[in-house]
């Protein structure tokens, strides 16, 4: 019932559970103490002409009473603010180690999980995880150990009833086993459900713009309806065990009890037990079930906490990208026999061998799949080749220092992030020492600098996902924020997709511009785009297959030409029917 992997996530913080599990303990001393005051003041009445004290009698128990209350009060109190520590401390830690980790990875892939995921995660799951350590864990310990004190104490009184209240104990873990093996499958469906509906509802959100033109938002508003129906029916499911679970459990503990006082009952008839020590035994019997009865019932958030720190487990047990310690001295790229396998199975790169000297525009193009994508992931370091090795300045990828090779390194894609924050702000994160002068010298390269001045100057705000700029103000303001980087290696991959042929021509234009200077990699499915490129690599299934400039790949009439021309023809028919 405690996973010991998810136990050691912990850290240093599992012994705020064992200070739990003692005041627990000790309230649960006072509560005896509690009961046994009562029984002795019902006894004294009983016995009241028996004394000669008066009322003085009834001050001993009275003031054993006020003292087990005011223990029983402060452990509670104190069990409330140890939990909601424990409680504090693990979400800091655990969010900041999923953070960590996700910054380790860095650019690689996190094991299929997308944003929504890994927000889910980091949030939701490490949620569900505080219950599981706050409230699971501490009362598991408590419900283990408090039937055998109340057997310790009661069993001087009448042995076979504090016998008896003990054999029936384990009822309730047995009930809650024999819940739990269907349990476990139906919360790693629910929480599965759940991940999933909000990948879906992320992605819809985020492609509402291109559902709506494509005309395709019916068939997703279907397909999330689905989906929201299934994570209905899996909540349902979960609400049925939940019932059912707590039934089975009152049933056993309150038939325990039953029992239990049935026998103190009995003890008085049969073997002339005390009637003050069978009200004693009537009274503690629920004691022995209540611990458990309260652990049944914090079941379900073990197991939905279970269900979330397995998520987190497998994304803190991913391995780090491996990275050395040595600095970058030169920015000449090569990719030298490279073979890579997302699945060990099917080699997706077989023996790539590229160059990326240090000033020049190089570009890499084919059909989609044919794997360019990937080489420009390992030329950011979030894959490693399965064969052969990436280099730079003759140095193998994985022996320079992430800090040192990113230093160099400025990446523009289709999708390149523009915070919410002012236009200022957005440069000084490339480049702390920024100047105004220099933000709007790099906004005129990219002809935006009248349309800032325009509206609000650098201190307009750029809204979430810049939905205040066009898509093509945008693609050209993270090209001006680039520039500012003052790097060596620049990446654009896919950088004027999906923009107005304006900001294509411009980006374009600085792009070569930069690449008299800079190491200029361009990934593009737009073979017009890369005309100007000094050494063009054409790729296929795979495989580079040509390379050259643009003049020699279409004298060779090959792949590169064929792909080319087939644009070409489709441009001017778009052309002419837009005419």
């Amino acid at each position: 019932m405690i996973d010991k992997n998810l136990l050691r996530l912990l850290g240093d913080n599992k012994k705020y559970i064992f200070y739990t599990v003692g005041l627990m303990v000790l309230g649960l001393f006072a509560n005896v103490g509690i009961t046994a005051a009562i029984c002795w003041v019902i006894n004294l009445a009983i016995h009241y002409d028996e004394y000669s004290g008066g009322a003085t009698i009834f001050l001993w128990p009275a003031v054993c009473a006020v003292i087990c209350i005011i223990v029983r009060y402060t452990a509670s109190r104190l069990v409330g603010d140890l939990k909601d520590t424990l409680g504090r401390k693990a979400k800091k830690d655990l969010r900041e180690r999923v953070y960590n980790k996700i910054v380790k990875l860095g650019v690689r892939s996190t094991d299929g999980m997308s944003m929504a995921g890994l927000t889910q995660v980091s949030m939701e799951g490490v949620e569900q995880l505080d219950l599981y350590y706050s409230s699971y864990i501490p009362q598991f310990f408590y419900a283990m150990l408090a039937p055998f004190i109340l057997f310790g104490i009661t069993v001087w009184i009448e042995w076979r009833v504090a016998v008896v209240l003990l054999c029936c104990v384990p009822l309730i873990p047995v009930s809650i086993i024999a819940v739990s093996k269907y349990a476990k499958k139906i919360f790693a469906k629910y929480w599965g459900k759940y991940t999933s509906m909000g990948d879906s509802f992320l992605d819809s959100v985020q492609g509402l713009k291109e559902l709506k033109i494509f005309k395709a938002d019916e068939a997703q508003h279907t397909k999330m309806n689905e989906t929201s129906e299934d994570f209905r029916k899996i909540t349902m499911k979960v609400l049925v065990m939940q019932l059912a679970s707590t039934t089975i459990m009152d049933l056993v503990a309150y038939g325990g009890a039953g029992i239990g006082i049935a026998m103190a009952i009995l003890s008085v008839i049969k073997w002339e037990l005390a009637p003050i020590a069978a009200l004693f035994l009537i009274l503690v019997a629920v004691d022995f079930f209540l611990p458990l009865r309260a652990f049944g019932s914090a079941f379900h958030v073990a197991m939905n906490g279970a269900s979330a720190g397995k998520k987190i487990l497998s994304l803190l047990e991913q391995p780090d990208p491996v990275w050395g310690e040595e600095t970058v001295t030169d920015t000449e790229i090569k990719v030298e026999n490279v073979t890579f396998s997302y699945d060990g199975k099917r080699d997706v790169l077989k023996n790539v061998s590229m160059t990326f000297p240090k000033t020049g525009m190089t570009a890499i193009v084919g059909e989609s799949g044919c794997g360019k994508s990937t080489v420009v992931n390992m030329l950011f370091g979030a894959f490693r080749p399965k064969g052969g090795a990436v280099t730079v300045g003759g140095k193998e990828l994985e022996s320079l220092s992430r800090e040192s090779y990113y230093s160099h390194l400025a990446v523009v894609s289709y999708n390149t992030y523009i915070f919410n924050e002012t236009v200022r702000a957005n440069f000084m994160l490339a480049n702390k020492a920024v100047t105004d002068e220099e933000i709007y010298g790099a906004l005129e390269k990219v002809n935006l600098a009248d349309f800032i001045r325009e509206n609000g100057g650098l201190d307009k705000v750029i809204t979430e996902d810049a939905a205040n700029i066009s898509g093509g103000q945008k693609q050209r303001l993270a090209l001006a924020v680039n520039l500012m980087a003052h790097k060596d290696i620049y990446v654009f991959d896919e950088a004027t997709s999906n923009i107005d042929i304006e900001s294509e021509a411009i980006i374009m234009a600085n792009i070569k511009a930069l690449s008299r200077e800079k190491v200029v990699i361009v990934i593009s499915h737009r073979l017009a785009n890369v005309t100007p490129a000094d050494l063009i690599y054409y790729m296929e299934s795979g495989e580079l297959k040509e390379s050259g400039t643009h003049r020699e790949l279409m004298e060779r009439n090959s792949g590169y030409a064929k792909l080319y021309t087939t644009q070409k023809n489709l441009e001017e028919g778009y052309a002419e029917v837009g005419v």
